[in-house]
């Protein structure tokens, strides 16, 4: 990284030590450094929407919301933060880095390379997501329901790795190998669509309940958007595992064709 970008630039473990870490009620662990452009309100909002069931896996992840993160220098694993936006940084800054600390695991989220609510609420909760599935692994219930669906050849899916995983795991166009008339499953892309299926379905959800939001918004290039009346069985099923917090409600609103 050239010398005059460095200028500036914080050591992520630095920022660490000497930012006061708050517990929102639910028990997630956050703080917020830097001109970050939050309102301490709405920050305070996002965290808390996660269900305390989900909270309880969270211990040892703490969420730093910084202006910008980036790495040290190309090819470097050292993570460092920028106290406030500028280009120049924007270009070399990503969404978020993760950083072993002392005691626990620091996820530094750009707040500055996220426009708005909506997309900062996604990534937060995608991470929450994300370290939910690594912790508690995925219901057997929810295994089931997601699974039915993939052999119905439902159309479309949650995410890129869901989409991919689950084309890899049994063909969508009903043309994979077979045994006895049966599809060969590959196990291995089996579990890993279910785990994004399911770390999809728990951010999706949790981002229901800190934003109002059309599913359109989620649409991506490279993949079909998931049906909504499947979206709405597996966030449903969510909704049943792990149950909104107080003052937080959970609603599926479908738009009438004109």
């Amino acid at each position: 990284m050239a010398e005059g970008v460095q200028n500036g630039l914080v050591q992520a473990a630095q920022v660490a030590r000497e930012t006061a870490v708050r517990q929102a009620p639910n028990g997630v662990n956050y703080a917020a450094f830097g001109e970050n452009n939050l309102d301490e309100k709405d920050l305070e909002r996002m965290v808390q929407a996660v269900p305390v069931a989900i909270a309880r896996s969270l211990g040892r992840k703490t969420y730093y919301f910084v202006p910008l993160a980036l790495s040290e220098g190309r090819g470097s694993e050292a993570t460092m933060v920028a106290p406030a936006y500028t280009s120049e940084l924007g270009d070399l800054a990503i969404c978020h880095r993760n950083v072993g600390l002392d005691d626990t695991e620091g996820v530094f989220i750009s707040t500055r390379l996220l426009g708005d609510r909506f997309a900062l609420a996604f990534e937060f909760f995608i991470n929450v997501g994300h370290a939910f599935v690594d912790a508690a692994g995925v219901p057997e219930s929810f295994n089931q329901l997601v699974w039915a669906q993939a052999v119905a050849d439902v159309r479309g899916e949650t995410s890129q790795d869901a989409w991919e995983s689950r084309n890899l795991a049994i063909a969508s166009d009903g043309r994979s190998e077979k045994i006895d008339g049966k599809p060969v499953i590959d196990e291995k892309a089996k579990t890993s669509f279910l785990e994004s299926a399911f770390s999809d379905a728990v951010a999706i959800y949790q981002l229901s309940l800190s934003v109002d939001f059309d599913y359109s918004e989620l649409r991506e290039r490279e993949y079909p958007l998931l049906a909504p009346q499947a979206l709405a069985e597996r966030l449903r099923h969510v909704a049943k595992l792990f149950p909104p917090n107080p003052g937080y409600d959970f609603s599926i609103r479908y738009r009438r064709r004109a």
